[in-house]
C-alpha cells in the first residue's frame, strides 16, 4: 500500500489545511466513536496501524524510499494535532504512534540493512515499533540503567528489565537501551556506571528470553503498556544501532523529539476538553439560562482559550525553529532550542491540566461519567506530565541549558 498525497494544493497553507482535514476525518469517524470500547477491551484493533498506514500518517517525516513522505515539523505538528483534538485519546496516540520513538534512533543511525528490515512494514502498519528505556530504578536518569549486553561471536545476550513501555505488549520490534560497556563490547565493571558505555540494539518482539507483563494504568487504557525482562535474550550482532558505546547521545536527541510531540498532543488534548465544555455550556440549561450565558462559565471558557492561544503560538515557534536547522545547529543556538522544548512541554501540559480540570468542572456530574472525552483526558493528564521526563526534569534541564 501507498501513502496517500498529503494534498492536492501547491501552497504550504493549503497543504496543511488539507492534512488538519484528512486526520480530523479520520479521527471523528474510526477513532473517537469507538474509544469507549477499547478502552473496556485494553487495547484496539491492530487493523487501525493499516488504516493510518493508509493515509500516509505513520510515514510522516520519513524518506520515500524506506516507505515515509518527508514532511516538516509544522505538517507533522498539524497531524499531532488534529489526532489529539479529535481522537481525544492519549492512549490511541501512544501506541498508533510509539514507532516515533522507536524507530528515529534506527533511521538517524542505523546501518542501511537495519533501516530497510525494521522501518518500511512499520510505515506499512504490518509491524509495531517500542522504545524500551526506562528501568524500575530510573526513567529519566539513562546515564543509571542497569540492563546489560554483553557480546558473545556474532550475538548480543541481553539481561535486564525494562517497564512503562508503551506497545510493550504487542510491539514487533523494541528499541532498547543497554549497557554494552566499551566499544569493542567488552563487560564494564557496576562502578564504572554513566553515561559512557550505553548502546541502543533492535530486539525482535519473538525473541527467545523476553518476558512481558501487562501493567495497570490510571489512563490511556487501551494502549498497551509493559514490564519487560530480558533472561539472556540473543539477537544477532547487526542489531546494534549505530557504534557500541554511543547510545547515550542518541538516546537525549530522541528525548527532544518525544517531548516536543509531546507538547503538541497536549495542546491537542487541551482543545478537545475547550471543545466538549462549550459544547454542553450551550446545551445546558440552568435556572432558566444555559450555563454559556452566566458570567463564571464564560470566563473559565476565556481563561482555557488564553492558555491554549499561548500554547499554540509556542508550538509553533519552536517546530519553526526545528525546520530552521536550531535542534542540529550545535552551540547555544542548540542548547536555547532544547531550553525551549523542556518549558514548552511543561507550560503545554499545565494548559492540558488546566483545561481538563475546567472542562470536568464545568460539564458538573457528565465530566466525573466514563464516556466523556473531558474525564478521560483528565485521568491522562499525569502520565503526559511524567512521560518523556517529569516537570521537575524539565525544568532542571533548561535552567543547565541557558547556563542558570
Amino acid at each position: 500500500m501507498h501513502p496517500m498525497p498529503l494534498s492536492t494544493p501547491r501552497d504550504e497553507a493549503g497543504e496543511l489545511d488539507a492534512m488538519s482535514y484528512l486526520v480530523t476525518r479520520f479521527a471523528t469517524r474510526e477513532i473517537a466513536p469507538l474509544v469507549p470500547e477499547w478502552d473496556a477491551a485494553g487495547e484496539f484493533p491492530r487493523a487501525l496501524y493499516q488504516r493510518a498506514a493508509q493515509l500516509g500518517l505513520l510515514g510522516l517525516g520519513y524518506p520515500e524510499d524506506l516507505g515515509g513522505t518527508p514532511a516538516s515539523y509544522r505538517m507533522r505538528h498539524v497531524a499531532t494535532l488534529a489526532l489529539a483534538r479529535h481522537g481525544a485519546s492519549g492512549g490511541v496516540g501512544a501506541s498508533l504512534f510509539s514507532h516515533t520513538i522507536g524507530l528515529p534512533p534506527i533511521l538517524r543511525h542505523g546501518s542501511a540493512a537495519l533501516q530497510r528490515e525494521v522501518i518500511p512494514p512499520v510505515l506499512r502498519g504490518e509491524k509495531i515499533a517500542a522504545l524500551a528505556i526506562t528501568e524500575p530504578g530510573g526513567g529519566s536518569d539513562v546515564a543509571s540503567l542497569r540492563t546489560t549486553a554483553r557480546l558473545d561471536g556474532n550475538e548480543w545476550v541481553i539481561d535486564g528489565t525494562k517497564t512503562f513501555i508503551t506497545s510493550g505488549m504487542r510491539a514487533d520490534f523494541l528499541t532498547v537501551a543497554v549497557r554494552t560497556g566499551d566499544a569493542e563490547g567488552g563487560a564494564e565493571a557496576p562502578a564504572a556506571r554513566g553515561a559512557r558505555g550505553i548502546s541502543l540494539i533492535v530486539v525482535p518482539g519473538d525473541a527467545r528470553g523476553l518476558t512481558r507483563t501487562r501493567l495497570d494504568k490510571m489512563g490511556w487504557h487501551c494502549s498497551d503498556t509493559a514490564q519487560l525482562q530480558f533472561d539472556g535474550v540473543r539477537v544477532p550482532a547487526r542489531y546494534l544501532v549505530g557504534e557500541a558505546g554511543q547510545g547515550f547521545r542518541m538516546i537525549m536527541g530522541n528525548f527532544n523529539a518525544e517531548r516536543l510531540g509531546l507538547s503538541v498532543a497536549a495542546l491537542g488534548y487541551a482543545m478537545a476538553c475547550f471543545d466538549e465544555a462549550l459544547e454542553w455550556a450551550r446545551q445546558r440549561k440552568t435556572f432558566g439560562q444555559s450555563l454559556v450565558e452566566h458570567q463564571v462559565i464564560r470566563h473559565k471558557l476565556v481563561d482555557m482559550q488564553m492558555r491554549i492561544a499561548s500554547t499554540q503560538a509556542w508550538v509553533d515557534a519552536v517546530g519553526d525553529r526545528a525546520d530552521a536547522g536550531d535542534e542540529h545547529a550545535g552551540g547555544d543556538t542548540t542548547a536555547n532550542w532544547v531550553a525551549q522544548v523542556c518549558m514548552l512541554k511543561n507550560h503545554a501540559t499545565q494548559t492540558m491540566q488546566f483545561c481538563a480540570d475546567q472542562a470536568v468542572q464545568i460539564l458538573g456530574g457528565m465530566g466525573f461519567m466514563r464516556g466523556t472525552r473531558s474525564e478521560r483526558i483528565y485521568r491522562e493528564v499525569k502520565v503526559m506530565m511524567i512521560g518523556g521526563g517529569s516537570e521537575e526534569i524539565m525544568k532542571e534541564l533548561a535552567a543547565r541549558q541557558l547556563g542558570l
